[in-house]
């Protein structure tokens, strides 16, 4: 999952849509309710709660909006969620499978829609409610709310990654940023000038995002005809999947690797940027980054530093072939069983309304699926306007993960043959990972 570590002050959202009155205070007592058990849908007499399960990105604003989008006939009470996406999904699906009625709203990591939609475990967006959710939605965040031609999900806030790094760096390596760079001249002006190149290399789904992205820029893709089930085509064998795993093999083997790189995260590369000794780093990161370093709220990050970072599109694997950021962010669910499935659709629309997704980005960094959002005061007041342009532009060309019921599977295979980036080759990875993965989907193979 891609995490908040903005530690901005929290803002309250202000949701257009009012189908009846809108609470506008918090009940004290009903956030972040941490449980393993079933919840009742209904509180023992009265109107009933819709709980919706949260990951831990926003989760301030998130009870807000809970609070604001409760009604005269219903009340929205936050549920927490693990932090990984893996245990997020691994809750859920224990949940949904047991046709839990308590389930109502959920946040889905974007690779879990397709497989929880196959499975019947998520009420469709129709008519009226799915043009709400889906109006305006940037191409990348779109795709991933959709599955056999129907919208199974509303798109509340879309992330991406782009390569954020120190503007004196890429001056002192001589490179242009105002053009588009590649993976090999990243590292080399790394390598050559005491800087680091961070990226997510952790066994873990983040690593993934990265594998997936430097073959599309390459592209190729991990999969295809992913609506084949079991039965999709495993193209990771390729030119393609060979220029991803060369990109990795020239960062594990240079200079620029950072110490930890089998264990980094989106959170361990932060500190690389200004560090007491070298050059500081390139970075290809999620958008949360520039609120981290934004001076202020007790952080340690000075003004001289801050104007010393920079941001550009994500890297080319390959020369001349346009690069695919990665999509990622949070999607919300309304669960196929849930006892008040009307009023969970009509909550799924309050809390992802452009006005929802502006407070999240600009009091947590998460930003809007929505390109109407983009052009709202508060958001271009939060961030400049160029910054704010790449981001659209990362989501509207970026590229999604493999959208298939059995995506769980492809990640955890591809992990396991990929991991760790010091032993990935380009000429024996891309080919034992693919057999790999073909077997496990012919269920010759275990996980």
């Amino acid at each position: 999952m891609e995490p908040n570590t903005t530690g901005r002050a929290e803002r309250t959202p202000r949701p257009t849509r009012q189908p009846r009155r809108r609470q506008r205070g918090l009940a004290a007592a009903a956030a972040l309710v941490l449980t393993g058990t079933l919840l009742s849908a209904c509180g023992s007499e009265g109107k009933p709660t819709l709980n919706w399960y949260v990951n831990p990105d926003g989760v301030e604003t998130l009870t807000k909006l809970a609070a604001q989008c409760s009604t005269d006939d219903y009340d929205i009470e936050v549920q927490l969620l693990p932090s990984g996406a893996t245990d997020q999904r691994t809750q859920l699906a224990r949940r949904l499978a047991a046709e839990d009625s308590s389930t109502d709203l959920m946040s889905l990591d974007p690779v879990f829609v397709a497989e929880f939609a196959n499975a019947g475990w998520l009420k469709p967006f129709e008519g009226d409610a799915a043009k709400t959710v889906t109006d305006g939605v940037l191409d990348g965040p779109l795709d991933t709310v959709m599955w056999e031609d129907k919208v199974f999900a509303a798109p509340q806030w879309a992330n991406t990654q782009v390569l954020w790094y120190r503007k004196s760096l890429a001056k002192a390596a001589g490179l242009d940023m105002t053009k588009p760079v590649t993976w090999d001249q990243v590292i080399d002006a790394a390598s050559d000038n005491d800087g680091t190149v961070g990226i997510q290399a952790n066994k873990y789904e983040a690593y993934v995002v990265l594998i997936n992205s430097l073959v599309q820029g390459a592209g190729g893709d991990i999969v295809s005809k992913t609506e084949d089930g079991k039965d999709a085509q495993v193209d990771i064998d390729s030119d393609a999947g060979r220029a991803a795993a060369a990109v990795i093999k020239k960062l594990a083997d240079s200079p620029a690797a950072q110490p930890d790189l089998s264990v980094s995260n989106e959170g361990t590369a932060l500190g690389q940027m200004f560090p007491e000794k070298g050059a500081g780093e390139f970075m290809t990161n999620w958008t949360f980054v520039y609120k981290n370093y934004e001076p202020g709220d007790g952080k340690e990050f000075t003004k001289e530093q801050f104007d010393d970072l920079g941001y550009a599109r994500y890297p080319q694997t390959v020369a001349g072939e346009t690069s695919k950021p990665p999509v990622g962010g949070i999607d919300i669910g309304v669960g196929a069983f849930s006892e008040h499935p009307d009023f969970a659709l009509e909550a799924a629309q309050c809390v992802t309304t452009p006005e929802a997704q502006t407070a999240l980005a600009v009091t947590d960094g998460l930003m809007p699926a929505r390109k109407d959002a983009y052009s709202s005061a508060e958001l271009t007041e939060a961030y400049p306007q160029d910054l704010l342009d790449l981001f659209q532009e990362s989501l509207q060309d970026g590229g999604t993960r493999p959208k298939s019921a059995y995506y769980a599977l492809i990640s955890q295979a591809i992990q396991s043959r990929w991991h760790s980036p010091t032993s990935v080759d380009p000429d024996s990875t891309p080919k034992k990972s693919a057999q790999f993965l073909q077997d496990v989907l012919d269920g010759k193979a275990l996980l």
